[in-house]
């Protein structure tokens, strides 16, 4: 009788077309670092994922990624909330600490989530040392224009991301996920703000949901290289959030992104496949089994028999 044949997953495809080469960052043998991101501005693109654990790191860190950001974003992305604002900072030292052993090559930079810098100065220092010294973070990131916040964490020795434009902190001011800059004067202070950013010593800026000539000219304005997520073409890199670009977000994604894959269809097709092999027997065969001697099987069948007896 021919034995079973296992199911099989159905194949899917991603939804938007994929490079038709991949161009990976120079192998290194040590990580990245902030200096080195700020220096390639003008010289090349920058590419920055995010990552909550040590597999997603490890894949992002593997593709040559630039840097990996553990966000906030994972209060949504992997927690299921509704949004970022209750993700507090022990949980970002656990995923950050769990990201870091995922990342050998990449720039490791930690999210600072709401009300861990808004409450005082050297509040915001000590969360920033507690990122890197107890997560494994090697740079921070905080969102708004927080310079002197900025300044004091860059001279505690903690290399620093800005984040302008769209900051999810702040939906309940914003009045949700709202793009920012539309218009001339909030674009003309967008720029400021980043100028400023700047100067306290921020080595990089995220620049979020703003319309794409803002995100030209901010990058113009600046000497730093800007990450864009939502802010046209035109920034120094971009970034995008784990679960938006690999398909694994459950609600459509922004306009902004571009999914490569699929990931949540392939899992649940994988799944089903494994659960109908389980159900009808056809997992796991022979050859999926440590096999033994004829003999053993006996002598075990045997000897359980004896203590039955017994």
């Amino acid at each position: 009788m021919d034995k079973p044949k296992p199911s099989r997953a159905p194949q899917t495809r991603a939804k938007a077309m994929t490079p038709p080469r991949t161009v990976l960052a120079p192998r290194r043998d040590q990580p990245l670092t902030a200096p080195e991101v700020s220096a390639a501005k003008g010289k090349r693109r920058l590419v920055m994922i995010t990552a909550f654990d040590e597999p997603s790191a490890r894949v992002g860190d593997a593709a040559g990624v630039d840097m990996v950001l553990v966000g906030d974003s994972l209060a949504m992305a992997v927690l299921g909330r509704p949004d970022t604002l209750s993700v507090t900072l022990q949980e970002m030292i656990h995923h950050t600490r769990a990201a870091a052993l995922g990342v050998k090559h990449a720039l490791l930079v930690a999210d600072m989530p709401f009300g861990s810098f808004q409450v005082s100065v050297p509040e915001a220092v000590r969360n920033a040392c507690r990122l890197v010294a107890e997560g494994g973070a090697r740079a921070v990131k905080l969102e708004g224009p927080r310079t002197k916040e900025v300044a004091a964490i860059c001279a505690a020795g903690v290399p620093v991301v800005g984040h302008l434009g769209l900051t999810p902190q702040s939906l309940h001011r914003l009045g949700g996920y709202r793009v920012q800059g539309r218009q001339v004067e909030e674009a003309v202070m967008l720029v400021d703000q980043a100028r400023a950013l700047q100067q306290a010593g921020a080595f990089s800026l995220v620049l979020e949901a703003i319309p794409a000539p803002l995100g030209e000219a901010i990058t113009r304005a600046l000497d730093i290289p800007t990450i864009g997520i939502g802010a046209g073409p035109r920034c120094d890199g971009q970034v995008l959030v784990w679960a938006d670009l690999l398909g694994l977000a459950p609600s459509a994604p922004p306009r902004f992104v571009r999914r490569y894959a699929n990931l949540a269809q392939a899992a649940q097709a994988a799944i089903a496949a494994f659960a109908a092999d389980v159900r009808t027997q056809r997992y796991p065969t022979a050859d999926e089994s440590y096999p033994s001697s004829a003999e053993f099987a006996r002598a075990l069948e045997k000897r359980l028999k004896e203590r039955q007896a017994c």
